[in-house]
């Protein structure tokens, strides 16, 4: 298979809330440069438990918000 093929069958990933919070906490905690730069398996264990943690967070107060409203 050609490489315009390959890439022509490739379906676009839709983004989610949690990508969008993945990027926004990155920039939070200074690492959207090294995110850049690296990409997110640039990032040392530790760090993307921190992104992970804080999506956690936000998934948590985002269903207690709806919960309230709902």
């Amino acid at each position: 298979m050609s490489k315009k093929n390959s890439l022509k069958n490739k379906k676009k990933k839709i983004e989610t809330i949690e990508d969008q919070w993945k990027y926004e906490i990155a920039a939070e905690l200074g690492l959207a440069d090294k995110v850049e730069q690296f990409g997110w398996g640039g990032l040392t264990a530790k760090e993307t438990g921190r992104i992970g943690g804080l999506i956690t967070v936000r998934k948590k107060q985002s269903n207690q918000k709806n919960t309230m409203e709902g």
